[in-house]
């Protein structure tokens, strides 16, 4: 196309007039087409300077906010990522496209089901929006810990707008969680949350992954130095992760193998964790709790759950993925006001402990919640400690000479 302008001042110039029409008022449509006949491709880097730009020069925040969804609408098709890098298994933006595809499936599988609802609509529902609640982890990870870094190197602009679509997003899916809690059976309720809420909120969530995708994710690539990806790999997982449970170790080359944030002790070993009846180094104390014969879960006093041993013979299956989440989010709708039961009666000092014993696959499995507090009795969270019984309730007699187990 003789047309294309290929100068690249002039691009930025024409992109940001094509994006000032579109607040305006100006059809997306026919801005699209102009910007398709004039620009072509539009390196993904060139939309993040603009928008950059047109915030600088005074276009309000919210104004951009407003119409962010328009901008992708136009842009979309004209991405030229040619030239993006790839992120490895392991590195935190191929966490973060493993996240989204993850998310992709939830929201394709909830537009199935609002083109035809079926007699279990509301829980099959409620089934996407608990799968989908996770994308909180995604956005917290994004917010305290790649935007920071953006900031640092003076982008700061499109994080600040894309931080409030994530906002837009977490009140749909408080809007929807609730629907699905009350659960309407009328038809014309039904098709008015669908489409104003449930809809919505999928659109939300697969524009968001557009937008990282084709834009934010590849620049982020070119603009942080290999020891900030660093840093942001190694605090996720205190956030957590969403849907996926990265396996893969990461570390760039740039960063040492012995590079780790654990302090050491005057002689130089690794630092202790002091305890009124004894100390670990942080490597003791993992083995000791992943070779207890229980499952032991620690939901912290905000009801996020913080912390999982990784028992060999776990009787419920945990990943990582479930860290950051609520606790409430965990447990199916028919069971979830047991947890609130639980919690509140906790939280309040009314109970201490609460156990429960079920048949599972053949196993007879005791689950325990105990109340952890601190010395003055100030709430701290709470432990879930399950275990399968029966070979314990099996035994008979005593066994009082040396006999070692059979290892499976």
């Amino acid at each position: 196309m003789s047309e294309l302008i290929n100068n690249s001042q002039k691009r930025k110039e024409l992109l940001k007039h094509l994006i000032l029409q579109l607040h305006e008022g100006q059809a997306p449509e026919a801005v699209k087409s102009r910007l398709a006949a004039l620009l072509g491709q539009v390196p993904y880097d060139l939309v993040v300077e603009v928008e950059q730009e047109l915030i600088a020069e005074g276009l309000p925040q919210e104004e951009v906010l407003r119409l962010c969804d328009l901008h992708s609408a136009v842009l979309k098709g004209a991405i030229d990522q040619s030239g993006a890098k790839e992120a490895l298994p392991g590195h935190p933006v191929h966490t973060f496209l493993q996240e989204n595809r993850q998310l992709t499936q939830v929201t394709e599988k909830l537009n199935r089901l609002l083109a035809g609802p079926s007699p279990d609509f509301w829980d099959a529902v409620a089934a996407c929006l608990r799968s989908l609640a996770d994308v909180e982890k995604h956005y917290s990870r994004k917010e305290n810990l790649l935007f920071p870094y953006l900031e640092k190197h003076g982008i700061s602009g499109p994080p600040a707008v894309m931080w409030g679509k994530h906002d837009e997003t977490r009140a749909l899916l408080a809007r929807a969680l609730e629907a699905a809690l009350q659960r309407p059976g009328e038809p014309g309720e039904i098709r008015r949350l669908s489409e104003q809420v449930l809809k919505t909120l999928g659109a939300s969530i697969d524009e968001m992954i557009f937008k990282e995708e084709n834009i934010l994710f590849p620049m982020c690539l070119d603009t942080l130095a290999d020891t900030e990806w660093y840093e942001i790999w190694r605090q996720s997982p205190d956030i957590g992760f969403c849907l996926y449970d990265p396996i893969a170790e990461w570390r760039p080359a740039s960063v040492s193998a012995d590079t780790t944030p654990a302090a050491s002790t005057a002689k130089g070993g690794p630092a202790l964790l002091h305890l009124p009846s004894g100390s670990f180094s942080g490597e003791e104390l993992e083995a000791v709790l992943n070779n207890l014969t229980v499952d032991i879960t620690f939901v912290d006093a905000e009801d996020t759950v913080r912390y999982f041993n990784q028992a060999r013979d776990r009787v419920f299956t945990r990943t990582r993925a479930i860290i950051g989440r609520k606790v409430q989010q965990c447990h199916p709708p028919d069971s979830v006001h047991v947890v609130e039961h639980i919690l509140r009666d906790f939280k309040s000092g009314k109970q201490n402990r609460a156990a429960f014993w079920i048949q599972l696959g053949g196993k007879f499995v005791h689950i325990e919640y105990v109340a952890l507090r601190d010395k003055e009795g100030k709430y701290l969270g709470t432990l879930e400690i399950s275990q399968d019984l029966n070979a314990k309730r099996a035994l008979q007699g005593e066994r009082r000479l040396l006999s070692y187990e059979l290892e499976g």
